[in-house]
């Protein structure tokens, strides 16, 4: 991203990179009892590719075309962001609702929202967009629009296709095979193929998508 997108779109990246990290020190112990959900531990190439596979294909063709692949770049990496701000914020929360049922849910599962987690997710998508605007590589509103449509994306992908398993042995939904106890889990709802990396990818291809769509209806949205 650096090589070809030069300093603009490190420090968008950076933006990203290291406010997340900073986030995810919040709420340790807590997040440790957490102990349904697929998102813990640290990252590997497949989770680095779902997060930032979209926006990197957008610097790298960004040279050869007339379309707007910054705004697209910077928009993907703010969904990315938008989803990581709620995660780690949101599972500190006590409560969380399903997005599309609004019955409760275990805390951290994908596909719940919580209040923190909600602003949360927009201040992420506000906050990418904001360095993107600073370093003139993209306008503020097309990103953060995009960023946070990418977050909710993230959460109606959570909450209906992606697999989400059940334990028999807790008797309790969960996002891991074999659960936490060492009991095999089965399928419970959604698409076996399709999990936790698959929805990032998708989320933060619409995050980038969106904000083409409202740079090119809307081009004094700045």
């Amino acid at each position: 991203m650096f090589g070809i997108g030069g300093l603009p779109a490190a420090e968008v990246l950076l933006a990203f990179f290291i406010s997340s990290s900073l986030l995810s020190r919040l709420g340790v112990r807590r997040k440790r009892l957490l102990v349904d959900w697929g998102k813990q531990g640290a990252r590997d190439a497949s989770q680095v590719l779902a997060n930032g596979g979209v926006a990197m294909m957008c610097v790298a063709f960004s040279p050869v075309t007339h379309a707007p692949l910054l705004l697209a770049f910077a928009a993907a990496l703010a969904a990315a962001n938008a989803d990581t701000w709620s995660t780690e914020i949101g599972t500190l929360a006590r409560r969380a609702r399903s997005i599309l049922t609004f019955r409760p849910v275990v805390t951290g599962l994908s596909g719940g929202v919580s209040l923190p987690g909600t602003l949360a997710q927009l201040g992420g998508a506000a906050f990418v967009a904001s360095v993107a605007y600073a370093v003139h590589l993209a306008p503020f509103w097309p990103v953060a629009i995009g960023g946070v449509a990418g977050g909710l994306f993230d959460s109606i992908l959570g909450a209906s296709v992606q697999s989400l398993r059940w334990c028999p042995s807790c008797a309790r939904p969960c996002e891991t095979n074999p659960h936490v106890c060492g009991t095999p889990t089965t399928m419970f709802r959604g698409l076996s193929w399709v999990d936790n990396d698959a929805v990032n990818f998708l989320a933060t291809l619409c995050g980038a998508a969106v904000a083409v769509l409202v740079a090119s209806h809307w081009p004094n949205l700045r």
